[in-house]
């Protein structure tokens, strides 16, 4: 058989194959018992799907595709419209067209469209709704486009090359008072705030901690106090943060490859599906909120840092998000490069850690690197409750010993980071990014000192 023949045979649909099937097996009757009307019918199953096929293989076309997304940038979870504009630029009225739209499983299913005889020069549009379940940057389309015979006998099919892009961002949540609005990690004591200093005994004091410069002791203030006590000297407000986001694979759970995992949080109708997908929310919250408030936003993660498209520059709010959605799990097995980041990166504003599964050996360099009068934020995600209350494989399990000793790790990291003058909390995945940052202020928080050039986080602009 040529290969043409076979590539006309390839239309047949299997209603047309059983029917080119059975009217063969008539004639073979037919012809062998010498029936004519057995013959007759065999002609006509043979001659059906034959013309049907040189129909739809002589029929020409041309189609020229458009699409609209709107929203073309979605928070996760959202919803946008899809117009895809479908007209014949050829000059002969079309035929029985079946259109179907490629669309990422993340985004919903692929929705199919039928197109009857529309008129040579004539435009028609379809639409869809998809819903970004997923962040990520994905591609809609190409349509892929079926011929068909009135007997759906014969079927042809093409697929274009036309697509369109949907950007998925994490989704930007309210954040209340808490974080850097309360205690002192609202103005980041001396390295963050303006005082002024009108004498010796005007000098705003605090604890010693370990790393300060021991030439900074204030005397008096420890022969008052009993207890070392170093000066705060007057600098300048730089309003400048950093967030360190840990992406590392080892240090989260995540749903296998295909698996959805869906779970119910109160009061959110689409909750994190998995630990770093909670982290990725709280640094799109977290840093908008900042950006928003003027600070000079820098972004890092285990591996690199998150800049501008241009390259360079600080991050704005929008910026932010769409690097924040092209973010994946990195291969790194150690917080190292992320902190050696941190450190160019941050200088003497305030840092807040966003932090997967970690012991105490991962934030031993924080600790070390970041010592001194800056008080820090750090959010310990407890990665074992992402394993509970969801549906989905994930992809390693977690006996009650793992997470025991994951627990126990996660809490002397914790005891770590508040004894180097860190503010701590653990983050759990029924908690929103609301509740563990006003959890980072703590009731015990002293009041906080006024600050210039960063407003508190969740006060009226």
């Amino acid at each position: 058989m040529t290969a043409p023949a076979r590539r006309m045979l390839s239309f047949l649909t299997v209603r047309g194959r059983f029917l080119t099937a059975g009217g063969t097996a008539l004639l073979l009757v037919g012809a062998l018992l010498g029936e004519r009307a057995l013959v007759q019918l065999a002609v006509f199953a043979l001659a059906l799907p034959l013309l049907s096929l040189l129909t739809v293989a002589r029929e020409q076309f041309r189609l020229t595709v458009r699409r609209t997304i709107n929203p073309a940038r979605v928070a996760r979870g959202g919803r946008a419209e899809v117009v895809v504009e479908i007209g014949n630029a050829d000059s002969r009225t079309g035929g029985l067209w079946l259109l179907t739209e490629q669309v990422p499983a993340a985004l919903g299913h692929s929705p199919r469209f039928v197109v009857d005889g529309l008129g040579g020069g004539e435009a028609t549009d379809v639409g869809y709704e998809v819903r970004g379940t997923q962040r990520g940057r994905h591609v809609l389309g190409p349509l892929r486009l079926r011929l068909v015979d009135p007997f759906g006998l014969v079927e042809r099919s093409t697929v274009g090359t036309d697509t369109a892009t949907l950007l998925v961002v994490p989704r930007v949540r309210p954040l209340g008072p808490g974080g850097l609005a309360a205690g002192h990690g609202g103005g980041g004591e001396g390295a963050r705030r303006s005082i002024a200093v009108h004498g010796e005994d005007d000098v705003s004091t605090r604890e010693y901690r370990h790393g300060d410069d021991l030439r900074k002791v204030h005397w008096k203030a420890t022969a008052r106090t009993g207890e070392l006590m170093v000066r705060l000297e007057e600098r300048p407000w730089r309003a400048q943060a950093t967030l360190l986001l840990d992406t590392r694979l080892r240090a989260h759970l995540l749903p296998a490859s295909g698996d959805a995992v869906h779970r119910e949080v109160p009061g959110d109708d689409s909750p994190p599906p998995n630990s770093l997908e909670w982290l990725i929310e709280a640094a799109a919250s977290i840093g908008t909120a900042l950006a928003h408030r003027g600070a000079e936003l820098r972004t890092v993660t285990d591996v690199e840092e998150l800049t501008p498209a241009s390259g360079r520059g600080r991050l704005g709010p929008e910026d932010l998000l769409d690097r924040l959605a092209r973010v994946t799990p990195s291969r790194a097995t150690a917080l190292g490069t992320g902190v050696d980041l941190l450190c160019r990166a941050a200088g003497d504003g305030p840092v807040i850690c966003l932090l997967g599964a970690v012991g105490p050996d991962d934030v031993v360099d924080l600790i070390r690197h970041r010592s001194g009068p800056t008080t820090d934020l750090a959010v310990l995600a407890d990665i074992g409750s992402w394993a509970d209350g969801g549906t989905g494989r994930v992809r390693r399990g977690l006996s009650a010993a793992s997470r025991a000793t994951l627990a126990q790790q996660r809490d002397d990291a914790a005891d770590l980071l508040r004894a180097a003058g860190w503010q701590v909390a653990v983050a759990s995945a029924d908690q929103t990014v609301a509740d563990v940052w006003a959890a980072l202020g703590g009731a015990e928080a002293p009041p906080p000192a006024p600050a210039v050039g960063l407003e508190p986080l969740g006060a009226p602009a």
